[in-house]
């Protein structure tokens, strides 16, 4: 029984940090980037992650691009009235010991019409990259998952 248990335990700990992945760029963390997977009919995809500005100067995230598609663009989604909409913005400024998520129904990155849909299914990764005004460029790997992470705004009801 024992080793039974032991062997489980073996086998699911890769698995409780196969999301976890963090990275780092002049200031500034960046936390758990992730994306649902792709519905059969959706044209477009979007990416979501939490920066954290460690910095005593703020920053302001530029673009994004990813090789599995020739447009990225970054999102906000806004209520217009009673109805909630999305529209792209030119930049996301990044405050000086602040925080910004960016989550469904938030900021968010809108991938369009990506070249090779089989990349987005669970389990699966893509590179994106994130063009900072002052940290720089960082390219952290997307988690595709089949549900938002735990804790997540999309997972909260």
């Amino acid at each position: 029984m024992l080793k039974n248990v032991m062997l489980l335990a073996a086998l699911l700990l890769p698995a409780t940090f196969a999301n976890a992945h963090e990275y780092n760029t002049g200031n500034l963390h960046i936390a758990h980037p992730w994306s649902l997977e792709l519905p059969p009919n959706a044209p477009n995809v979007a990416a979501y992650f939490v920066i954290d500005n460690k910095g005593a100067e703020a920053d302001r995230l530029l673009s994004v691009d990813t090789p599995i598609s020739d447009r990225s663009e970054l999102h906000e989604h806004v209520m217009n009235g009673d109805v909630m909409r999305m529209q792209q913005v030119p930049n996301v400024a990044i405050p000086a010991h602040g925080q910004v998520t960016f989550s469904p129904s938030a900021y968010h990155v809108m991938i369009m019409q990506p070249k090779d849909r089989s990349l987005l299914a669970d389990g699966k990764r893509f590179p994106l990259t994130l063009h900072f005004e002052k940290a720089g460029d960082v390219t952290v790997e997307v988690a595709v998952q089949k549900q938002p992470p735990e804790g997540s705004a999309a997972h909260q009801h």
